[in-house]
């Protein structure tokens, strides 16, 4: 068996070429840049046109990564389209989806061929050929991006009708670009070939239309089949992306047989084909979930892979000479969008608020576009490359300007839920305690005894008893709105701890979340349905029962950390700093100079726990968590808060309500 060393050395090349596109993806995320230009522009700079890293024979050896790709775009496009998630703004998504249809590639279709003269590999085709080409532009840039679409809402944890109704369009336009696209591609080709429009054509392309269709079903009922197989994830990945790759061969084969043996060219498009085999699975198939989580498992590493090659086989010359085109194109295909979301919008009887709104959540363009656009450059490769330039161009434009404009539209429609920012907590350290009971007044006296200011907020409804301490306030309130929090000062609390009913407590942290970015919540929860919701929103649940057994175990495997962190032990405290000062920047524990009977216990950042020693350095935002006496840890206070951030009179006076000065108060430096 003969080894193809040079198949191999480019795959090695390509591979490191891939990892490091993977890292200036994530830098580009870092500067508010989407990741997909950082894939591509890796891919340009390494291309044989930049740096020549790779070469075009290269290029062409891992062409078969191409056709992978191409078709695992095409099984995530299809199990995006979920039916029973649109079927509640079905009449707005047909609208808005014929509206966006007809008037973006109405227009593309007439620009393209108006500009066909500025266009240097255009410029010398006969008025067919020209025709065919800005149809199968137009037909690309009807393309929206799911996957770009889906980040956007995660990151801004949007919902409602709005939104639904954006998600469901923009996944919809991927089953019908796909669909335009094969229709257009075969008109070109006729056109292409001097062969004109016939009625024969017509069928020709319905016939084709169809047998992918079904091929796409019995490819679908075989992945439905091999899902429930016991394998490792990353084997059934494997397994999956060679069904895709299989339809790319199958495809050409019988494109060449019936070229050659019946006297008719029959070419199944492979996107739709795969398109409709992951709608089937999805929707049709008890392998939903299973499918689902192979997508999203094998999803980063084929879009790397392919976005790079895009990037590294895209002709930079003649991006260079075409920009000023991609430019206007882009305009239009902006007018277009705008055109067509109104129409649909008024069609489908939406309020204006929204429809004025709505185009700017379809700019976005990424997988189907970049597909499509490469296939066309390997289809035709006579012009086919400097046409890929110039429709990644107008793409790179969309992928730039979309996310922010998508983001801006859900902010105006009232239906992002991002975390507030922090706000200036100077002062005493405020906790508010929802829920009157014996628990929440006995922790109302615990934290008020460690220097804690604590408001005890409870509802009208439930019967408010006299409470002998009058360090303590007890609020009564009519309901749990942000408002109403708003004016009792829940802005000001550095820690929520809610002890009311569920649906009391998610109220609750929705408003902690949104309203005051409050960074300590905790829940004390009896029912576990809720228990999602509130990790979304960052808070720390307590389940009652779970919380005793678990007590219980620490006092029988380590009772001397348990009795230590329950306070039980005479004369020892734990207490929390949040570094805040920017002067700690950079400042090793060992250098520090803690008192010789204190130890630090954690140092969390950025969502995770440090291995802590010596040489750990602090950074700003730091949580630290330090054990000691309570005599050390008020020296700690006193010794290091000029220059450890502690706000003003927060931590080192007590307050003068406060009788029991033995006690060292808990403190923070946020």
């Amino acid at each position: 068996m003969h080894l193809d060393t040079q198949l191999v050395a480019a795959l090695l090349v390509f591979g490191l070429i891939a990892l490091a596109s993977r890292q200036i993806g994530t830098f580009f995320t870092r500067i508010h840049f989407p990741l997909v230009t950082g894939f591509l522009l890796t891919g340009i700079l390494a291309g044989p046109h930049v740096l020549q890293v790779v070469s075009t024979g290269s290029l062409e050896r891992v062409h078969f990564l191409d056709q992978i790709a191409l078709g695992f775009i095409g099984f995530a496009a299809g199990a995006h389209l979920y039916l029973p998630e649109f079927k509640s703004r079905f009449r707005t998504i047909r609208w808005v989806t014929l509206g966006l249809v007809v008037s973006t590639y109405t227009l593309s279709t007439l620009a393209v061929y108006m500009l066909a003269g500025a266009i240097p590999f255009m410029a010398t085709l006969p008025a067919p050929a020209r025709l065919g080409i800005a149809l199968m532009a137009a037909a690309i840039m009807v393309a929206r991006s799911p996957s770009s679409a889906i980040a956007v809402i995660n990151e801004l944890r949007a919902s409602g009708p709005f939104t639904r109704m954006v998600l469901g369009v923009t996944v919809t336009m991927d089953v019908v670009v796909i669909i335009l696209f094969t229709i257009s591609s075969s008109i070109a080709d006729a056109l292409l070939g001097q062969l004109g429009l016939q009625f024969s054509l017509v069928l020709l392309v319905v016939a084709e239309i169809v047998m992918a269709a079904g091929l796409g079903v019995i490819l679908g009922k075989i992945i439905a089949l091999l899902s429930p197989i016991p394998l490792n994830g990353v084997f059934k990945g494997i397994l999956l992306l060679a069904c895709n790759y299989l339809v790319f061969p199958f495809s050409s084969f019988l494109h060449h047989l019936s070229r050659d043996s019946w006297a008719v060219e029959i070419f199944l498009e492979p996107l739709l084909v795969c398109m409709v085999a992951g709608f089937v699975v999805t929707n049709f198939s008890a392998s939903r979930t299973e499918f689902q989580r192979l997508v999203d498992l094998v999803g980063p590493t084929v879009y790397i892979t392919f976005f790079t090659l895009v990037g590294a086989s895209l002709a930079f010359d003649t991006l260079l000479q075409t920009w000023h085109i991609a430019l206007l194109l882009f305009s239009v295909r902006l007018l277009g969008i705008f055109m067509g979301s109104v129409a649909g919008g008024m069609a489908a009887g939406d309020p204006w608020r929204l429809n004025r709104i709505s185009w700017m959540t379809f700019v976005t363009q990424a997988g189907i576009g970049l597909g499509l656009a490469r296939e066309v450059a390997v289809e035709f490769p006579e012009w086919g490359e400097a046409f890929a330039a110039m429709m990644i161009a107008v793409i790179i434009l969309n992928q730039l300007v979309g996310p922010p404009l998508f983001k801006w539209a859900l902010h105006m429609a009232g239906e992002s839920h991002v975390r507030a920012g922090r706000r200036d907590l100077r002062g005493l350290p405020v906790a508010f305690i929802f829920g009157l009971e014996g628990q929440s007044l006995a922790l109302a006296r615990q934290l008020h005894a460690h220097g804690w200011l604590v408001h005890v907020l409870t509802l009208k409804t439930e019967p408010i008893e006299e409470v002998p301490e009058r360090e303590i306030e007890i609020v009564p309130m009519l309901d749990l709105s942000p408002a109403s929090l708003e004016k009792v000062g829940a802005g000001k609390a550095q820690a929520f701890v809610t002890l009311m009913r569920d649906e009391e407590n998610l109220e609750i942290c929705q408003a902690a979340y949104e309203r005051f970015g409050t960074q300590c919540v905790i829940v004390r929860s009896h029912d576990r349905s809720y228990w999602e919701r509130y990790r979304a929103l960052g808070a720390t649940i307590l389940d009652p029962g779970l919380a005793m057994v678990n007590l219980l175990d620490h006092f029988v495997r380590s009772p001397a950390a348990a009795a230590l962190l329950l306070g039980m032990e005479t004369g020892q405290d734990v207490v929390e700093l949040v570094v805040s000062n920017p002067n700690l920047q950079g400042t090793a524990l060992r250098d520090l100079q803690l008192p010789g009977d204190t130890l630090v216990l954690s140092v969390f950042r950025n969502r995770a726990s440090l291995i802590c020693h010596g040489y750990t350095r602090l950074h700003v935002g730091d949580h630290i968590t330090i054990v000691g006496s309570e005599s050390s840890l008020e020296e700690i206070q006193l010794r290091f808060s000029d220059y450890v951030g502690l706000e003003p009179d927060q931590n080192i006076k007590r307050d003068s309500r406060d009788s029991s000065p033995s006690k060292a108060p808990k403190y923070s430096l946020s």
